[in-house]
């Protein structure tokens, strides 16, 4: 009773302004809950709208993916590659040797005069082809046959003179066998005679001399060729010591092309020689595109040159068509062998890589396969095969960087390649390429890139 005497008890009215005052801030602060639930639901809303948009683009996109997963590479499910084909061809190819060479005038004669006098007429014209035997100019030739007239005049004078002696030799003959003049008498006759022989003989020398500097005072063509510029002019006098000459005439037909190899290559070329093979040589233009003309090698010089490591050949070649020129510079492709039985393919069909060379062939349904090959023989834009390929295929020769193996692909097919022989295999018929596609953009169908 103490204890509750102690207690102090509160005042009528005093719990009820406290709980009043309490539950005032609680009262004000209910709406920043409603606020605060309101945002946590709608962000949980938008996570699970995200989330379930992502698993609907995964779940479409995953047939797709599974598609060309199943196909064997990426685009196998996709629209094909537009790619450009040609077909492999069964044939021989012909191995050649390149070098660099200089056409040479076969034969080149500067043609002088051998007589001195005055240059009267010139009867050619600059650049003219002449034949053996032409008359090319004429110097004056009236000294000569003053010459010739002056001989011929000595020669009767020398006749007539033998003649005398010879009658006079016929007497003394008659007075020594009726014993009237010695015997000495007579021999100094008969030595008479015969000093008018040696004068005639003399004076017949001088006539052929004579008529000698006549034939060369009307120059010809020693040769047959061009003539070069002219070097001399009508009118001047000229001497069979000057250096320089009146004309050059160089043989065109035929004429010879100087070229080297290397000398690894010596061997090869000598067996074919030792043989009797005759080597054709063809000869094409600066860039080495265009063939200018076809002939056969002729000789080999007989030393290495050491300064180079390479051996100079020469070669033959008609110029019927003056297609050659002194000094012109070609590409000289000597054709030393033959590859036979090759499948033939075009050089832009082959692919290079860690597995080493391969190509890219089209099957029947339009997917390509990667066919691994052993490369014989390399001429111009074409390579023979002797393995991993079949006469007939169809390869890839353009459009390989998009290419995996099993990639569909749209092809067109390019012209045959060139430069087979002649009794390679024909063509087969190209398969059917479906239309959903076409070559690339820029490019005409039926040409590579």
């Amino acid at each position: 009773m103490g204890q509750l005497n102690s207690m102090e008890l509160p005042e009528p009215g005093a719990s009820g302004a406290k709980a009043a005052s309490n539950s005032a801030p609680a009262k004000s602060r209910w709406w920043l809950w409603v606020l605060i639930l309101g945002v946590i639901a709608i962000g949980i809303w938008y996570f699970r709208s995200s989330k379930a948009s992502g698993q609907a683009a995964a779940d479409s996109a995953a047939p797709a993916g599974a598609a060309g997963k199943g196909k064997g590479g990426p685009g196998a499910g996709g629209p094909s590659v537009p790619v450009v084909v040609a077909t492999a061809q069964h044939g021989d190819l012909p191995v050649y040797f390149n070098g660099l060479g200089t056409v040479t005038a076969f034969n080149t004669v500067t043609v002088r005069s051998r007589v001195d006098g005055q240059l009267s007429s010139v009867a050619f014209k600059e650049g003219q082809f002449v034949h053996e035997g032409d008359l090319l100019a004429q110097i004056d030739p009236r000294p000569f046959q003053v010459q010739l007239e002056q001989a011929l005049g000595q020669l009767a004078k020398d006749q007539a003179q033998r003649k005398d002696a010879e009658v006079n030799r016929e007497r003394y003959k008659l007075l020594f066998q009726e014993g009237v003049i010695p015997q000495q008498q007579l021999d100094t006759q008969a030595a008479l005679v015969g000093q008018f022989d040696g004068a005639i003989t003399s004076d017949q020398s001088q006539i052929d001399s004579a008529k000698l500097q006549l034939t060369y005072s009307r120059i010809t063509s020693p040769i047959s060729g061009r003539i070069g510029l002219r070097l001399v002019d009508a009118g001047n006098i000229v001497h069979a010591t000057d250096t320089n000459g009146l004309l050059v005439i160089t043989q065109l037909q035929p004429i010879s092309v100087i070229f080297s190899l290397p000398q690894d290559q010596l061997p090869q070329v000598m067996a074919k020689l030792r043989a009797g093979v005759q080597l054709a040589v063809d000869a094409y233009d600066r860039d080495d595109t265009a063939k200018i003309a076809t002939g056969i090698l002729q000789t080999i010089d007989n030393q290495i040159d050491p300064t180079t490591g390479t051996y100079k050949l020469k070669s033959t070649f008609p110029n019927t068509d003056n297609s050659l020129f002194p000094n012109q510079f070609v590409n000289v492709h000597l054709l030393v062998d033959t590859k036979k039985n090759l499948v033939i393919v075009p050089a832009a069909a082959i692919q290079r890589g860690p597995q080493g060379t391969y190509v890219y062939a089209a099957g029947s349904d339009n997917t390509v396969k990667i066919r691994v090959v052993t490369i014989a023989q390399t001429t111009g834009d074409n390579v023979g095969l002797s393995a991993g390929l079949n006469p007939g295929e169809v390869v890839v020769i353009d459009g390989q960087d998009k290419l995996q193996d099993g990639t569909k692909i749209t092809p067109t097919f390019a012209a045959p390649a060139k430069g087979t022989s002649a009794n390679a295999a024909p063509l087969p018929a190209a398969p059917a390429a479906p239309q959903t596609g076409g070559p690339s953009k820029g490019h005409a169908a039926g040409a590579p890139r």
